[in-house]
């Protein structure tokens, strides 16, 4: 525990430092309009890695592998849905649009209902191995994205314009106007997450044990997934889809801080993501002088992993 607790102070260092070179190296400029402006893209890139690394590691949690995230299973994926069936519906011009609140509410609700569905007919049973759920998720992802990439065919081209900074995360163009709902709704979990932080150690166990040790599993899954969902379309919804990323945090925290306790996992993860979110993103602006995106190269970073983690699960299974 000692150990841990020296881990997660040097990762707390890290993640100060990286915050404060970027809110203050090379300002140019006025400092009033400048500053303001790095603040409120800290502070976005802070809510939307805490919300990643809470949502995967009890998304791993409940399904008992640390491969799956909601990502893979294809929930960024309908967000891109959603995106494009009210660009093409309704025009980029509709209150669904221009209204940035009914927007993200309506990310919200088509996310969780995904998600339902996803428990109803996936993770209710330990029958399903995890090679399977990769293999549906992989396909539920590939044919949600083959939907959104018909309807960008045959939709109007600058309707198609407008669409696309809404699938792609950026970190230079934050929704302001969704900061503070965002906000509001990771403390609302947390405070949610903070009263079942010792169910979820007992769950970590499976199915039998937990439900032996008086968890009612399957309501405590429904509220679980329902929660990792509202999470993944909040940091979604703010600044864009990043597949691989809750992939790369959470088994991180899983490797640097050995335990099985999920308020230390979730804290690693989180301040993990801050400091690859924030110090990241003062590479791409500061050294790779905007070359390329951060997304990019997260996503290619993950992707790499994820094939290392699979490669890794086939021979611990040999």
């Amino acid at each position: 525990m000692r150990k841990n607790s020296l881990k997660l102070i040097s990762l707390t260092i890290l993640a100060i430092i990286s915050i404060l070179l970027y809110a203050f190296y090379d300002i140019k400029g006025g400092f009033d309009y400048a500053f303001p402006r790095r603040v409120l893209k800290i502070t976005a890139m802070i809510v939307t890695g805490v919300a990643i690394s809470y949502a995967t590691v009890v998304f791993q949690t409940i399904t008992q592998n640390r491969i799956l995230t909601p990502s893979v299973m294809g929930m960024d994926s309908m967000y891109g849905v959603v995106q494009t069936l009210i660009y093409f519906f309704a025009g980029s011009m509709s209150i669904w649009v221009v209204n940035k609140y009914l927007n993200f509410g309506a990310a919200i609700v088509a996310m969780v209902l995904f998600a339902l569905i996803l428990y109803r007919f996936l993770f209710r049973s330990d029958k399903h191995p995890i090679y399977l759920l990769l293999l549906i998720g992989m396909i539920i992802g590939t044919l949600l994205g083959s939907l959104v990439t018909f309807l960008q065919v045959i939709i109007d081209p600058v309707e198609y314009l407008s669409l696309q900074s809404m699938l792609f995360a950026s970190f230079t163009k934050v929704k302001a106007e969704l900061l503070y709902i965002a906000i509001v709704i990771l403390i609302a979990s947390f405070v949610y997450g903070f009263r079942i932080m010792t169910k979820l150690d007992v769950m970590s166990l499976g199915r039998e044990n937990a439900m032996n040790l008086g968890i009612n599993y399957d309501r405590m899954v429904m509220n679980i997934l329902i929660l990792s969902s509202v999470l993944i379309a909040t940091s979604t919804a703010l600044v864009g889809p990043i597949t691989f990323f809750g992939l790369i945090v959470a088994n991180l925290s899983y490797q640097f801080l050995v335990t099985y306790k999920h308020s230390v996992l979730i804290l690693g993860a989180s301040l993990i993501s801050i400091i690859a979110l924030v110090g990241g993103q003062f590479l791409v602006e500061h050294i790779l002088e905007l070359r390329t995106t951060l997304s990019v190269i997260i996503n290619f970073v993950g992707g790499v992993y994820f094939i290392y983690l699979l490669l890794k699960e086939s021979r611990a299974a040999r």
